[in-house]
């Protein structure tokens, strides 16, 4: 099957964009990152801080992230967070939040977390088994992908994508969306950056940072320059993850959400002309 436009997608008919196995998983995927998401809050409440390097305490200066919960002098409770050596009051949503009794010191708001109360038992638990449908559901969708030629073909860019790159910004800033079988060069660029660089991270400085895989794979700290390093590229890539979502709801939302879901849920998607780019 080639990505070639026939006459019918040129006049604007419904055309078979989305195989089952990418449905599949999205929707697997779209699951798993939401419940990973806020039991790593709930995980990262534990220690909400971020270090570079091996090792972290009170003898070292490598602290990049720390949100905390200071008493004022009329004895009130204010959250501050520390990002590169300087302080911001974040009271309300870090450090102090808004709880049924009243200012509490904890790191996230408590619709932030799984559980939504201090757990840090069932937060792993809830984590782990997330983790594994993760990378269960990427292995699954990556030889899918190889076998079928969804990767090669519709997910990999080419020379005539980065050629197209320009062209293809200035209609996403003026908003003008195609509407095509082919995923243009921005949602390639960005569905290679989440399925190929980002999720991998996830997973391995996930991995890094179990004592058991440390054991079988003690390398794999030294490629991340150490534990904690791990941690904060395991936060950041998190926060890549966020932003991507926000944007790619964005984007269904503004190309047109009904005929972006169907393509998503039943696999068929509506084309139609585009008129020139002058």
């Amino acid at each position: 099957m080639t990505l070639a436009t026939t006459p019918r997608e040129t006049s604007g008919g419904l055309v078979y964009r989305q195989r089952l196995a990418t449905r599949v998983t999205h929707w697997l995927w779209a699951i798993s990152l939401f419940f990973l998401l806020l039991s790593g809050l709930q995980i990262f409440m534990a220690r909400p801080d971020l270090y570079i390097g091996q090792q972290s305490g009170f003898q070292f200066d490598n602290a990049v992230l720390s949100i905390d919960a200071v008493q004022n002098a009329d004895g009130s409770l204010s959250g501050v967070t520390d990002l590169f050596g300087h302080r911001f009051d974040t009271t309300g949503w870090l450090g102090v939040v808004e709880t049924a009794s009243g200012p509490t010191p904890r790191a996230f708001p408590t619709w932030a977390t799984i559980p939504s109360y201090r757990d840090l038992g069932s937060g792993r638990v809830v984590h782990f088994f997330f983790a594994w449908l993760l990378v269960g559901t990427l292995a699954l969708w990556l030889v899918a992908s190889l076998a079928n030629g969804h990767l090669r073909r519709d997910l990999l860019p080419g020379r005539a994508d980065f050629r197209d790159l320009p062209r293809d910004i200035r209609r996403h800033l003026r908003l003008r969306f195609e509407h095509r079988r082919e995923y243009n060069t921005l949602q390639k660029l960005s569905y290679v950056a989440v399925l190929l660089v980002a999720l991998p991270l996830m997973i391995a400085t996930g991995l890094s940072m179990s004592p058991g895989f440390n054991a079988f794979a003690p390398w794999l700290l030294d490629v991340f320059g150490g534990r904690q390093t791990a941690r904060t590229i395991h936060f950041l890539a998190m926060l890549f993850l966020v932003a991507f979502f926000v944007v790619h709801v964005l984007m269904v939302v503004l190309a047109g959400p009904f005929n972006e879901l169907r393509s998503i849920v039943t696999g068929w998607y509506r084309t139609r002309p585009e008129a020139s780019d002058a």
